[in-house]
């Protein structure tokens, strides 16, 4: 059983940056692929970014691919999304979730266990 704890949201400028961690306890953390999800108020939870447990494929959405940029530290059993050039649009509240699965990594099916996310909001 592998438990997740998001930490670095807050409230940026629009243009700002930010570091999300994701932290991991309970299970060995290097064999799990890791993907960020978002939720915006009124809309479903979609896919932002994805890494491989051994960190060679990087995945991204469309309209976060350039500015947002995912990467892990197994000695740390932490994945991070570094975002920058933040825009309104990127508000939402944003989840780790961890699975042990290597392909199909963007639907949210694909994931067993999540966090309990993290707000980030950005103003204009």
């Amino acid at each position: 059983q592998v438990q997740l704890v998001e930490s670095g949201g807050g409230l940026v400028q629009a243009g700002g940056s930010l570091r999300l961690s994701c932290a991991a306890s309970g299970g060995t953390f290097s064999t799990y692929s890791v993907g960020w999800f978002r939720q915006a108020p009124g809309k479903e939870r979609e896919f932002a970014a994805a890494i491989r447990w051994s960190g060679g494929a990087l995945i991204y959405t469309g309209s976060v691919k350039g500015r947002f940029t995912i990467s892990r530290d197994n000695a740390k059993n932490t994945v991070f999304l570094q975002m920058d050039s933040l825009k309104p649009e990127d508000t939402a509240v944003y989840y780790c979730a961890a699975t042990r699965a290597t392909t199909n990594l963007i639907p949210r099916s694909s994931y067993n266990y999540w966090g309990q996310g993290t707000q980030v909001t950005v103003s204009s």
